[in-house]
């Protein structure tokens, strides 16, 4: 069981309104290291502080944050978290590593209801399938830049949807947001 999952009982009501950022570490590095420990690139470096502050400009409060174990996902969140006004809880999930767009949905019904604003970092071609799979309906031009960028590194996405999260399936989104650092 994840340490995303809790166990609680569902209260009646109307759905509850979610969102879920979706942020692809910054520039990795190619050192002759296993993929899993490849570190971030100088410019990596430099782009995940960037990516932190456009996330704090979202005015998000992240219930949770679950990131990746690869070594370039756990340090993209360590230099992103410190721009943001409010640190989440923090979930290193292995599964996220190499994840199938199945994986991540699978994962993402497995979050507790006790989350409204979930934070997701991870890797491609996860992030971008997700984020394409979950967005049924896009604000403005997000979707077509999305599609035409095709998710580079520290790039995110901001989906929200209705109820709980393990409905979320294929088109159940409405993708708000769509920003890279090199626009």
């Amino acid at each position: 069981m994840s340490a995303a999952v809790s166990s609680g009982g569902t209260s009646p009501g109307p759905p509850e309104s979610r969102r879920i950022v979706l942020l692809r570490h910054a520039k990795a590095d190619w050192p002759q290291v296993a993929d899993h420990e490849r570190p971030l690139a100088e410019r990596g470096r430099k782009d995940a502080p960037v990516a932190g502050r456009r996330l704090a400009e979202t005015a998000i409060a992240f219930d949770l944050a679950l990131c990746s174990t690869a070594s370039r996902t756990r340090e993209t969140w360590k230099l992103a978290v410190h721009e943001l006004p409010h640190r989440p809880r923090t979930v290193y999930e292995e599964r996220l590593y190499e994840a199938s767009l199945g994986d991540l949905i699978a994962l993402l019904n497995e979050v507790s209801d006790e989350v409204n604003d979930l934070l997701v970092i991870g890797h491609n071609p996860g992030m971008h399938a997700l984020a394409d799979a979950l967005a049924g309906r896009a604000e403005g031009d997000a979707l077509a830049r999305m599609t035409t960028d095709g998710f580079p590194t520290s790039a995110f996405a901001v989906l929200s949807f209705e109820g709980s999260w393990k409905s979320v399936e294929h088109g159940v989104g409405r993708l708000l947001d769509y920003w890279t650092p090199h626009d």
